[in-house]
């Protein structure tokens, strides 16, 4: 049987609902995120099983993520100074949600999420934000020690959860831009890559018209 070449989701223009709750703490212990925070594992459209369930909320106070991911056996191995290698997180978002731009504004912002390679042992998470490929402009940077990340791990499962604030969001205005771009990829060196709608091959981290677009709501 040949290969798609052409991702199912690539068809769709994804919106998504990302709901509102009062800040977390940021300890890594996920017991305090409902499933009501869960992002759709959109790649079940192209027929690929999950491994890692993602969550995402807002208040004022800016954007909550939260990772679980099962079935990791081996030790971790990040690199902060080559975040995109070996095992990590990243988030894209898009604070105007310019969907039918190819290339990304200052409102644009890539953030990056490993759980582990900080610290003077190399084991402590680590979290930051890189510019956007060939972005017409550059959101402005963000200082190191701005995001909070923690994680957890147990046996195969590990956990991470992590704060952006709003003074880290470029743009970052809910109650007159509620539509925001969005895509997210978790990498894993035992496990593969899950991401929410395409890969590499197809730019993601380049042309923000593949995002999905993620409707904050007060619900």
């Amino acid at each position: 049987m040949s290969e798609c070449l052409i991702p199912n989701r690539l068809l769709f223009r994804f919106e998504i609902p990302l709901r509102y709750r009062p800040s977390p703490v940021i300890d890594g212990d996920l017991s305090d995120w409902s499933d009501d925070f869960l992002l759709p594992e959109l790649c079940r459209v192209d027929g690929q099983e999950p491994f890692g369930q993602f969550y995402l909320a807002w208040n004022e106070s800016g954007l909550f993520i939260a990772c679980r991911v099962e079935g990791r056996r081996s030790p971790f191995r990040c690199d902060p100074k080559q975040f995109w290698k070996g095992d990590n997180l990243r988030l894209c978002t898009d604070m105007r949600d310019t969907r039918d731009m190819k290339r990304a504004s200052r409102y644009a912002q890539q953030f990056y999420f490993l759980p582990a390679g900080g610290g003077a042992d190399g084991h402590e998470p680590v979290a930051g934000a890189a510019k956007i490929h060939r972005a017409t402009e550059n959101a402005s940077p963000v200082p190191r020690g701005k995001l909070q990340i923690a994680t957890l791990r147990k046996g195969s499962i590990y956990t991470l959860e992590a704060h952006i604030p709003a003074a880290a969001l470029s743009g970052f205005d809910p109650d007159e831009h509620s539509r925001i771009g969005l895509f997210y990829m978790i990498e894993d060196s035992d496990l593969g890559r899950q991401y929410l709608t395409v890969g590499d091959e197809l730019n993601w981290h380049i042309d923000p018209s593949t995002w999905a677009t993620g409707v904050l709501s007060r619900d």
